[in-house]
């Protein structure tokens, strides 16, 4: 393919994931060096920062040559979930993060990669594309500061300056040469907000999360029976995630604005639940109260779990 032919086929694919509504997008080529993302996922697995979520030592995430062997070129492009709803005060609400009050966003993305994947096939023979959404050994956030989307911020969260960091990422990997665009710069200055903020210090230094810590981690993934003795003191309510470091960051205060996307409004229920109902929730009332939702990651005896932690913790 010559430069003119690659040049215009990056315009022609930014063009189509806008059309298809992405909000950004941005292309990363793939050179095949052992990049300092690699190196500080590794010094951060060394560190057991990963908890037990063993699949983040997939060496595929290293090396996503692992993952299709012919990539040349990822298409990055990101999604703004942001709603112009805000949580009422009150210790007898749980509290439930922006990203799963509305539609699974793995269903919105994964719809509209696999249109942008399909087009994509369809440009000529021998093209080879695979997508994925916070789906596969993918480092997401790496690959969309290397795309020019944004840059992975002190809490470890990819911030667009357009957005902030209220966005779900994605990428195609093709085997097409695509001219890269030039990667983000980082912009997070002497702010420590996010660090300060942390009800349990899960951000150990800058850019580094420890999820033995973190709110988020513990409320979505543990699957132990009892929270963290050294976590629930601190969990301020959150019973699904935490948006703690998000909410106090600069740039989601200045930049946040309302998504066209409407299945990302929230369900009803999801702004403003009530701890008491969800301690006592029956497996058949979650089915019911997270119908095609993120939260179903969830399953009902962690959500009655986590909102136990919390009425606890108010005696």
């Amino acid at each position: 393919m010559s430069t003119i032919e690659a040049t215009l086929l990056s315009s022609e694919v930014k063009q189509k994931a806008l059309d298809l509504g992405f909000h950004l997008v941005g292309i990363a080529a793939v050179d095949g060096g052992d990049s300092l993302e690699v190196q500080r996922l590794q010094a951060w697995l060394a560190q057991g920062y990963q908890a037990q979520m063993a699949w983040m030592k997939n060496p595929k995430r290293q090396d996503v040559r692992l993952v299709m062997p012919e990539v040349r070129s990822l298409i990055c492009v990101a999604l703004n979930y942001y709603t112009d709803h805000q949580r009422p005060q009150g210790s007898q609400y749980a509290k439930i993060s922006r990203y799963g009050w509305g539609r699974d966003y793995h269903k919105v993305m994964h719809k509209k990669l696999k249109a942008l994947t399909n087009w994509l096939l369809s440009q000529g023979e021998g093209i080879r594309a695979r997508y994925y959404a916070d789906t596969g050994p993918i480092q997401d956030k790496a690959w969309a500061q290397r795309a020019g989307i944004g840059w992975v911020a002190k809490n470890g969260n990819v911030i667009a300056r357009q957005y902030g960091s209220w966005v779900f990422l994605g990428e195609v990997l093709t085997n097409l040469d695509i001219p890269p665009d030039p990667p983000h710069t980082e912009h997070c200055g002497n702010c420590t907000r996010c660090i300060t903020a942390c009800p349990t210090g899960a951000i150990t230094q800058p850019f580094v999360i420890d999820a033995n810590r973190c709110i988020a981690y513990h409320t979505i993934e543990n699957r132990d029976e009892k929270l963290p003795e050294a976590v629930v003191p601190h969990l301020q309510g959150w019973v699904a995630g935490c948006d703690i470091c998000q909410d106090v960051c600069p740039w989601n205060q200045r930049f946040a604005k309302a998504t066209d996307v409407t299945e990302f409004q929230p369900y009803p229920g999801n702004v403003a639940p009530e701890l008491a109902k969800l301690a006592e929730i029956s497996d058949g009332q979650w089915q019911q109260l997270f119908p095609a939702s993120a939260l179903r990651r969830i399953k009902p005896e962690m959500l009655r779990r986590n909102a136990r932690a919390n009425l606890l913790d108010n005696f």
